[in-house]
């Protein structure tokens, strides 16, 4: 397939490198020496190493298989396994890695975008996503309609936000925690207040 290999002959000899920001995919077999393929799978979730995992293995059975897949394995294969269906679960693999990489550096732009809103912004910016009109969160900040389109305008500007939704869609994609909100207050204490009158 024309594709850089490196091997590796433990689990803890991979986890030496610090692979977070490793590109590609992992092929890994259950039985390794020392740490197994389904601890360093869990010890990738729990550390932010986000690279998609394939099983190969001669050790499988159907709760092994269950457990990886759950964990996000992207294939289990048992040996013998064709060429061929191994080459299929590397293209997905390598593909889920591509989309995924572009999705994580998506919102780390909304986040450094977020963090150079001033702290008045971020509040009208929660308060904008959440429905409100202008002269609503004026009257609950305490300032005039004027102030809050400076700050929606602003808040546009620096999220480069072309429209209202586009700017729902970078709070969505944020998340509340991605917001700074956390549960009971901000977005989701404005949009029960908005649902209820």
């Amino acid at each position: 397939m024309g594709l850089a290999v490196q091997t590796f002959a433990s689990a803890l000899e991979f986890l030496a490198l610090n692979p977070v920001e490793a590109e590609g995919c992992l092929i890994l077999d259950v039985e390794m020496p020392g740490m197994n393929g389904l601890d360093l799978q869990r010890e990738m979730n729990g550390s932010g190493i986000f690279l998609p995992v394939i099983f190969l293995t001669g050790h499988g059975d159907i709760p092994m298989t269950v457990h990886a897949m759950k964990a996000g394995a992207v294939h289990f294969l048992t040996k013998p396994v064709r060429e061929d269906e191994l080459m299929n679960a590397i293209r997905r693999a390598l593909e889920n890695d591509r989309r995924a990489r572009s999705g994580r550096a998506e919102i780390r732009k909304l986040r450094e975008c977020f963090d150079l809103l001033a702290p008045r912004e971020r509040q009208v910016m929660r308060l904008v996503v959440s429905g409100r009109l202008n002269k609503q969160i004026a009257h609950e900040l305490g300032v005039s309609e004027r102030t809050i389109k400076l700050h929606r305008g602003q808040v546009m500007r620096k999220m480069c936000a072309e429209s209202l939704a586009d700017l729902v869609k970078q709070a969505q994609k944020l998340g509340p925690l991605g917001l700074g909100v956390r549960s009971g207050d901000g977005v989701s204490q404005a949009s029960s207040s908005w649902r209820s009158g």
